[in-house]
């Protein structure tokens, strides 16, 4: 009689221990704001795990993998992020910022420019883009974006400036 009455308990205790995909995505960002990118990567995989269509956990695992330069493991993860949510103009922006790591610009160009026309006040796609054009050689079109950068409040886009358009 008494396991039958601690059965019960004892489910309930599971059940109500369970974590969800998302308070595995919340232990996830406060990981990494604490600086702990791997275990910040181990609980996104579990967030992933349970909600495979978790579109802003592929996108912050991505992050994540930047950090550690699996720039590869991040282009997997955000082009995944993207294909669940194609309108996630910061997954063009990171697309953007792995290609350029990758140096594989005309790639990195292709998504900032998208970057740049869904969000016209964007300062990150702006820099990154000046940056991506100082390789492209286009001197002309890098102080443009810098210089926009600029205006909108980047504080690298003035270093890059002064840096790439003397």
């Amino acid at each position: 009689m008494k396991k039958l009455i601690l059965l019960p308990f004892l489910l309930l205790s599971i059940i109500g221990w369970s974590q969800t995909a998302e308070d595995y995505f919340d232990m996830a960002m406060k990981k990494s704001e604490a600086g702990n990118t791997q275990a910040a990567i181990q609980d996104y995989d579990k967030a992933i795990d349970l909600r495979p269509a978790f579109g802003e956990a592929y996108l912050n695992r991505s992050l994540e993998k930047i950090k550690i330069e699996d720039f590869s493991g991040a282009l997997i993860d955000v082009n995944k992020s993207l294909e669940i949510h194609d309108d996630n103009n910061y997954a063009y922006t990171t697309r953007a910022n792995i290609y350029y790591k990758l140096k594989n610009y005309d790639a990195a160009l292709s998504d900032s420019n998208v970057a740049i026309k869904n969000n016209s006040s964007d300062a990150i796609s702006y820099n990154l883009r000046g940056l991506i054009n100082t390789h492209l050689k286009d001197k002309k079109s890098a102080c443009a974006d810098f210089t926009k950068a600029v205006q909108l409040g980047s504080k690298s886009a003035a270093q890059n400036l002064k840096t790439f358009c003397k």
